[in-house]
């Protein structure tokens, strides 16, 4: 069976999906965020560096709320508006993911809801 993940440590869903499913055979997948501050719901003030945390930090809010940790990250998908700000992007991302790095794709996109810079999902196994 599986379980329906929620935290309010990160932005409620905006739509009709759960904020991370977890497997019976272990296996997370977390839908992807995008740089919304949980206590309002608004996208957070900044630039690239600012939302890109924000996103990690929810994705780790949502990992952590599963009883999994970002080291059980195994793939990670990031979609960004301007692939001119990936070094950008990727200076933060080492910050959360420093060993065992997960199989990543990064692609350009022409928008992202809320007109955000950024958005990252995941899936994690134990």
């Amino acid at each position: 069976m599986n379980e329906i993940i929620a935290t309010n440590n990160a932005p409620g869903a905006i739509g009709p999906y759960s904020q991370a499913v977890k497997t019976a055979g272990g296996m997370l997948f977390v839908s992807g965020q995008i740089p919304l501050v949980p206590a309002t719901g608004a996208v957070v003030e900044g630039g690239i560096e600012a939302q890109t945390t924000q996103v990690l930090d929810n994705l780790k809010a949502i990992v952590t709320a599963a009883g999994y940790s970002l080291a059980d990250v195994v793939k990670t998908t990031v979609y960004i508006t301007d692939m001119g700000n990936f070094g950008k992007v990727n200076e933060i991302y080492g910050k959360y993911f420093t060993e065992n790095c997960p199989a990543r794709v990064c692609v350009e996109v022409s928008k992202l809801p809320k007109d955000v810079l950024v958005e990252i999902d995941v899936i994690a196994s134990k």
